[in-house]
């Protein structure tokens, strides 16, 4: 569903991401984990279509930049960007007639699992940052998208909110969506994932595949650590 292959992004001389290739199927979860700067940020933008780059990005075999590619992605940016004159409700109905959605319900039903119903009538510049953040989720779950990118999505929601989108990353994997998270947190994945990739320095440092037959006797923590801190993890008993 998603492919990313040989994609290269510079700034000038700098290279943010090297030579990155993976790809997410149907009903599959991958997390890009690493620490700030690694470069996570910019490899996800490159697949929403907000940064030109080198190589080559396909989304359910459409160019990513296309309009049918961009009918099937759903994108949670790290910092929402909420209008702030538009009220919650609006920014629904926005994203409902842009995307041309029928007038189902469904936008009520995510701002009520979000706890955002009974703020339909605020404007955006009055809400929090974890409400914004609530909202941005709203506004990309809408029209149902087959590809799922969240940038940090943990960042700034309160307890019942993090249930509830951990709760949407396995519904989402039920229904044979492909989705991209990218965190630095570990414990925001938790067992959700098929396969991570652990960034350094804009590149692939390893892969970890959640499965029987990785083989690895290695947890992804105790890799993360042993990457990131060039030294063997200290994971409490």
């Amino acid at each position: 569903m998603l492919e990313v292959e040989h994609v290269t992004k510079k700034y000038g001389k700098l290279a943010a991401n090297s030579d990155i290739s993976f790809s997410v199927g149907e009903g599959q979860v991958a997390v890009l984990i690493g620490p700030n700067g690694a470069g996570k940020s910019t490899i996800i933008k490159c697949i929403a279509g907000l940064l030109r780059f080198e190589g080559r990005i396909t989304v359910g075999g459409y160019d990513n930049r296309s309009t049918e590619a961009k009918r099937l992605i759903g994108y949670v940016p790290e910092m929402p960007a909420v209008y702030e004159l538009l009220t919650v409700a609006e920014h629904m109905e926005f994203i409902r007639r842009a995307y041309r959605l029928p007038d189902d319900g469904y936008d009520k039903q995510l701002l009520e699992r979000f706890e955002m119903l009974e703020n339909a009538d605020k404007p955006g510049k009055t809400l929090s940052k974890g409400m914004q953040q609530k909202l941005s989720i709203c506004c990309a779950l809408l029209h149902r998208p087959r590809v799922v990118i969240f940038d940090e999505p943990m960042v700034g929601l309160d307890p019942h909110a993090i249930k509830e989108l951990k709760t949407h990353f396995a519904g989402l994997k039920e229904q044979g969506c492909a989705v991209l998270i990218s965190t630095h947190m570990l414990d925001s994945v938790e067992n959700y994932w098929d396969a991570a990739h652990i960034m350094m320095k804009g590149s692939f440092a390893a892969t970890k595949l959640n499965t029987a037959e990785d083989g690895g006797d290695k947890s992804l923590e105790t890799l993360f650590f042993e990457i990131t801190e060039n030294r063997p993890s200290e994971v409490p008993q």
